[in-house]
């Protein structure tokens, strides 16, 4: 009597089974990431590094781009990692021979570095935008970047990249910095007419580790102020945006005559592998003191637990006819 599924074909070889478990490894530096045997694609976080601040009543840094892919294609060999730096903010007016004058004028501060995974298929986070200063009453519009930097009297934001980051904040009243944009949200505008800096973007949240962490904040707008504003109760600058976006500076109410005021509260810089935008500097600074620098930026791959199974490799014919009809049937 004939069989019911037709027969069988191939070797009766015991059933194999085999496990590799969940894998989280976070590059704060740059190195090379090797895959687990049986990795074939992970959850990524490319986070590249932070705008600096602009000095002198400049605007916040735009954060590093933020770019995460549930699912990334892994090769079996190892692959480069870069890990980007957060910018210089603008340097101490000091450093900039005559004709500059007291201020850096129109010179931005540092945009941050990119971060990259991979070599042939890279995936390639792009660094946040400098933050701008220049000549008062003078429009400067904001760096672009993975966030964009604000804009500086009048000036626009920096756009931000699609996917990874949002523009920097506008001063559409003339006056003022905005702050940097965020990984999540863009920079706040600035619209008070006493040259209030403004708050930099929120960051976005990942929980790429197994918690839940907000990253790429964008930095805040500094004050561009004196006297007559801090009287008018105007002595703060924007605030850092959640995950890493560093504070401007501030003037205190109790000051020195001009044109330096020492009592000033100092800025902040962008959080370190959080890909924070960098504070700006307020322009009544003693000593005209450096804008915030960003902060870094980091890699993250999280290699999922696989299960693998190998069949016997018996099979009853009428599941091989049925697989090579299919296409599905491979002679490995």
């Amino acid at each position: 009597m004939a069989s019911s599924n037709g027969g069988i074909v191939g070797v009766d070889n015991p059933v194999v089974i085999n496990t590799q478990a969940q894998q989280i490894t976070t590059f704060n530096s740059s190195g090379t990431f090797a895959a687990q045997p049986l990795t074939t694609n992970a959850w990524v976080l490319v986070l590249a590094g932070g705008g600096g601040g602009g000095i002198g009543g400049g605007s916040g840094g735009g954060a590093g781009g933020h770019l995460e892919v549930p699912s990334h294609p892994l090769p079996l060999s190892p692959v480069p990692i870069t890990v980007g730096g957060g910018g210089a903010g603008t340097p101490n007016a000091a450093t900039f021979p005559p004709p500059a004058g007291p201020y850096p004028r129109h010179i931005s501060g540092s945009s941050g570095s990119n971060s990259v995974l991979g070599a042939a298929a890279p995936l390639t986070a792009i660094g946040g935008g400098g933050g701008r200063i220049g000549v008062s009453g003078t429009p400067e519009n904001g760096n672009p970047g993975g966030s964009g930097s604000g804009g500086y009297q009048g000036g626009t934001g920096g756009s931000g990249t699609p996917g990874q980051g949002f523009a920097g904040g506008n001063v559409p009243g003339g006056t003022g910095s905005a702050g940097g944009g965020g990984a999540g949200a863009v920079g706040d505008n600035s619209t008070s007419p006493l040259f209030i800096g403004s708050n930099g973007g929120a960051g976005k949240a990942s929980s790429i580790t197994g918690s839940s962490v907000t990253r790429g904040g964008g930095g805040g707008g500094a004050s561009d102020n004196g006297p007559l504003y801090v009287n008018n109760g105007n002595p703060d600058g924007g605030l850092g945006g959640s995950g890493g976006g560093g504070n401007a500076g501030k003037v205190s109410p109790t000051f020195s005559p001009f044109p330096d005021y020492p009592n000033v509260q100092a800025w902040t810089a962008g959080g370190v592998n959080l890909g924070g935008g960098g504070g700006g500097q307020t322009s009544f600074a003693s000593g005209l003191d450096p804008a915030a620098p960003g902060g870094s930026g980091t890699v993250i791959v999280n290699e999922p637990e696989v299960t693998q199974t190998i069949a016997s490799g018996v099979w009853d014919m009428n599941a091989l006819y049925d697989n090579v009809k299919a296409g599905t049937w491979t002679n490995a």
